[in-house]
Parts: structure tokens; C-alpha cells; sequence
């Protein structure tokens, strides 16, 4: 990291010579995550924070004071992402936490925020029941959900001729969760669909030898696919070795990710629908300046957890910046509502009803181009038409 610190330190010389010298203490913020176990995603993830980090600072820091994040690794463990935020908060003197990939990791430090009164920003856990059914005050999220993704791809999927699917999924609860949306939002369009068969690997232990076996046995003509990481890399070999996806459709949640999509190198499976992002084909405005600032500190091209760590980073500055204090009540207050008018996707505000950002999500079809698979046909969609209607999200919420 060190690298990095004098990358980002030579990006930003000349508008840090001119900032403001900082008379008081760093206002801290506790980040907590899978650094080594899902080092793909966070080590990125990472490197965004840095570099909203070091911009914020050059240009004079928040309510006078330099912003500092404080990152500890989880090891992907909800016991241990608990100690650690409990450890953030009472030793290191930081004023609220961010963090998590895993779905199951996010759910245990939002109750635990909800429980110790603290404030947490959730930056990637996807599972919708983190601020839906498990919604509480003190838990605000970033990331579209996996229902609004789900939709998004099942709205594709209906304009096809395909009547049976199968479906594959890590068994946890972004994964049961994402296809639970999937199906609502495909039957919604198309009442007349039938889900043939459904695999639940556990995470990162996919047998997939037998789970395309299985799901070739079913023939489906299309299938839903919401794995990921290693698991995603051997599905598509294999499937792709057996021939399964020759005819079918498939709709993937993540797929066009870097993390995910790089790896697969020329074996990216082509034609697939999936939400991703295409930071290499952003036209002229903030996404691709975003990707210039990227590169230029990092020295590497953006994944989707840079743009993560970067706009969550940005995020907690402009809440802060709002409440002008960092106790946890004044900064709900502030995070209720909160408009960032400058990010790299555009303005985005944090629902009051919710706690859900207005992030959008990319979808577009899978490419292979000099040997690398790429999003093409892709484009960026407002989440806010796909989401529950405030009445049925007002009953989802437990009364707080």
C-alpha cells in the first residue's frame, strides 16, 4: 500500500500544496471487510477509499478536520466483523463503520449497529433484507439490491421466447434472495414460466460437474446464474465444456464485474445478459474521469469495487459535511435524505424510506474482445422503477 500512497500523494501534489494545514484530530471512520478472503473485490474497494479519501482532504478535509478510514480484516466471519466493529468504536475512537461484501457478514454488524446504537454503511452487501425485512435506523447501504439487479435482468428475460428455467445460486442469503427476485419479477412479466430445477451450491465449494449435469438433465431453456468469484470461473468451463449454454439464454447477476469478468479471460461466455461494469467504454463525463483519477494514482484499471470504496467514501464525507457533527444521531439525520451531487454515476440521494442509495446498475450482453470478455449493448438504469412501491416497503420494515 505504500506504492499506492505515493501514487495517489503525486496525483493529488499540486492541489494538496495548496490545501489547508489540519490544527485538529482526523475524524475516523472504521472500515471492516474480507481483505485477504475476497481480495479480488476489496483490495479495490480499498484503493477507491484512498483515493476519495486523499481528494477530500486536498480539499480541506470535513468541518476542518482530515477524514482518516481505519481498515480491519474480517477474514469473512460475522463473529469476527462484530468484535472488530465493536473494537473500532470503543478503541480506536471512530465515529461510525462501513464495509462487508458477504450478504450474511453485512446482516450480523447492521444488527449489531442497530443493538449498540451505532452507525453502519453498508457499502456491498447485496441481500435485500438488510434494509427491507431486517431494516433498522442505524443500517444505510450503498449497492443496488439483489431485487432491483434480479428485476433488471428478469426484465430481459421476459421479452424472450423461453418458458422453463433453471436456476444456480450460492446458498446463503444473497443468493437465495436473488432468486427469490428473479422469480417474483419473471412471473410477474410472463405468469406462464416454469422453474424446472434449482442448484444451491455452498459458497465457494460448487460441485460443478454435477450442478450443470443436473441442470442440463432439467433442460431448461435459459437459466438464471447467480454465482460468482472461483465458483463462477469453474461453472463456466464446465458448462461451457458440456455445451450447456449453447441455445440457452442466461442471466447472471455480477458476471460483467472486472473481479469476475478479467479472470475468465477468453473463456468469458459470450451472449450472456448481466449487470456488470464497462468502466472501459464510459463516455466523456464523471465515470470516465473517474476512471482517469483511478488510473493515474493506482497504476491499475478500475474494478467494480473501486467505484464501490470511492463513491462510499464520498458518501461519508457529504453526511458528515450535512450534520456537522459525528455523533451517531446527528449522522442518521444527515444520512436520511442525503443528496451527493457528484459521484462517478451522478448525483445520488439515500431514500429516508429505506435507507437504500439510488446507485443504479449496468446490464448489457458479454463479448469477447482481444481475447477478454466485455460488456457490450450495456447501459446504465435508475433503480428507483424497479423497487418495491413505498407502501409495500413501509410494510416490510419493521416498525423501529
Amino acid at each position: 500500500m505504500n506504492i499506492l500512497r505515493s501514487l495517489l500523494a503525486a496525483a493529488t501534489a499540486v492541489t494538496v500544496l495548496s490545501a489547508p494545514a489540519f490544527a485538529e484530530d482526523p475524524i475516523k471512520i472504521g472500515d471492516i471487510n474480507h481483505y485477504k478472503r475476497m481480495a479480488a473485490f476489496a483490495e479495490p474497494y480499498r484503493k477507491g477509499i484512498e483515493l476519495a479519501v486523499a481528494e477530500v482532504n486536498a480539499g480541506g478535509g470535513v468541518l476542518g478536520r482530515p477524514l482518516e478510514f481505519v481498515f480491519r480484516d474480517d477474514q469473512g466471519d460475522p463473529g469476527e466483523a462484530v468484535k472488530i466493529a465493536e473494537d473500532l468504536m470503543t478503541r480506536e475512537g471512530t465515529v461510525m463503520f462501513t464495509g462487508a461484501i458477504l450478504s450474511n457478514v453485512g446482516i450480523a454488524l447492521s444488527s449489531f449497529a442497530k443493538e449498540k446504537n451505532y452507525l453502519y454503511l453498508a457499502g456491498e452487501p447485496l441481500a435485500d433484507t438488510l434494509v427491507w425485512k431486517s431494516g433498522n435506523p442505524n443500517t444505510f447501504r450503498l449497492r443496488v439490491s439483489t431485487w432491483v439487479q434480479a428485476a433488471m435482468l428478469a426484465e430481459q428475460a421476459a421479452k424472450t421466447d423461453a418458458k422453463t428455467y433453471a436456476t444456480i445460486a450460492p446458498n446463503y442469503s444473497y443468493g437465495t434472495e436473488a432468486v427469490e427476485a428473479f422469480k417474483a419479477n419473471l412471473k410477474r412479466l410472463k405468469p406462464d414460466v416454469e422453474f424446472v430445477d434449482e442448484q444451491w451450491p455452498a459458497l465457494f465449494k460448487i460441485d460443478a460437474a454435477a450442478e450443470v449435469q443436473a441442470i442440463e438433465k432439467a433442460k431448461p431453456d435459459a437459466i438464471f446464474n447467480v454465482t460468482f468469484g472461483a465458483d463462477l470461473a469453474k461453472f463456466v468451463r464446465e458448462g461451457s465444456d458440456r455445451g450447456l449454454f449453447d441455445g440457452r439464454g442466461v442471466y447472471s447477476m455480477l458476471t460483467g464485474e472486472p473481479e469476475y469478468l478479467e479472470p475468465l479471460g477468453d473463456e468469458a461466455p459470450e451472449g450472456w445478459y448481466v449487470t456488470g461494469y464497462p468502466w472501459y467504454d464510459l463516455p466523456d463525463g464523471p465515470g470516465k474521469d473517474f476512471v482517469a483519477a483511478y488510473e493515474t494514482a493506482t497504476g491499475e484499471t478500475p474494478k467494480m469495487g473501486s467505484l464501490v470504496g470511492y463513491t462510499m467514501a464520498k458518501s461519508v464525507a457529504a453526511a458528515i459535511q450535512k450534520a456537522g457533527a459525528t455523533d451517531t444521531a446527528s449522522l442518521i439525520k444527515a444520512f436520511e435524505g442525503l443528496e451527493v451531487p457528484s459521484t462517478p454515476v451522478g448525483p445520488l440521494e439515500y431514500r429516508a424510506i429505506d435507507h437504500q442509495s439510488t446507485l443504479g446498475a449496468y446490464v448489457g450482453t458479454l463479448a469477447v474482445k482481444d481475447g477478454k470478455g466485455v460488456m457490450v449493448d450495456w447501459e446504465y438504469k435508475n433503480p428507483v422503477p424497479y423497487m418495491p412501491s413505498d407502501d409495500e416497503i413501509r410494510a416490510m420494515r419493521p416498525a423501529n
